[in-house]
């Protein structure tokens, strides 16, 4: 999907920097979504994330996705041992036990969620009463780290047998979902979605 302004003649925020920074920036990132195999997916990898740069996780992604069944939580909840061990030797992600083991456990809390909401995304976006908060963020500084609305999402994520789930994984959960905007507001994504233009 192409945005309306260019490579070259975009303001954006001051980190998307580089081919892959930007296209996230100007495509993905901060766009609503309510498909629950892209938000299960965008919790698995905000989850990977810990302890990394995005980037690092955003080189992986497609390897995530061969590896993970293309994010089908049905499936990644029906993992043994033996896809275990296969995935802690596939160099295209991240290889780290407890991550690996977390995204099982969270499949299946995932489809714990479904069968109690019916909808992950229903249960997800309770956070922000169902529409996407509009900030005013005028530089980074003033992006939080956590918002309240974070905390809460970790605690009852947590509570319904999520791991990797901390409020700052969370709140970049949210931003990257678009739940919230947190655009900056001299970059031009952040009028494109405070119009409602940019779709998946």
């Amino acid at each position: 999907m192409s945005t309306s302004k260019s490579s070259t003649d975009a303001r954006r925020c001051p980190w998307a920097k580089g081919d892959e920074y930007i296209a996230y920036h100007d495509v993905e990132w901060g766009v609503p979504v309510h498909d629950d195999r892209l938000l299960f997916e965008f919790l698995i990898l905000e989850g990977a994330q810990a302890g990394l740069s995005w980037a690092t996780i955003l080189k992986k992604r497609d390897n995530y996705r061969e590896a993970f069944d293309q994010f089908d939580a049905t499936v990644v909840a029906s993992y043994g041992a033996k896809k275990q061990a296969s995935l802690l030797a596939n160099p295209g992600i991240v290889r780290n036990r407890l991550k690996i083991a977390s995204t099982i456990q969270n499949a299946k809390a995932f489809l714990g969620v479904q069968k109690e909401f019916g909808t992950f995304d229903a249960y997800v976006w309770r956070f922000v009463e169902g529409q996407t908060k509009q900030n005013a963020r005028r530089s980074l500084k003033d992006v939080p780290a956590r918002t309240a609305e974070s905390d809460a999402m970790s605690k009852d994520l947590k509570r319904r047998g999520f791991n990797f789930v901390g409020s700052t994984i969370c709140y970049a959960f949210m931003q990257a979902t678009g739940m919230v905007n947190d655009h900056l507001v001299d970059c031009f994504r952040y009028h494109e979605l405070r119009r409602g233009r940019a779709r998946r």
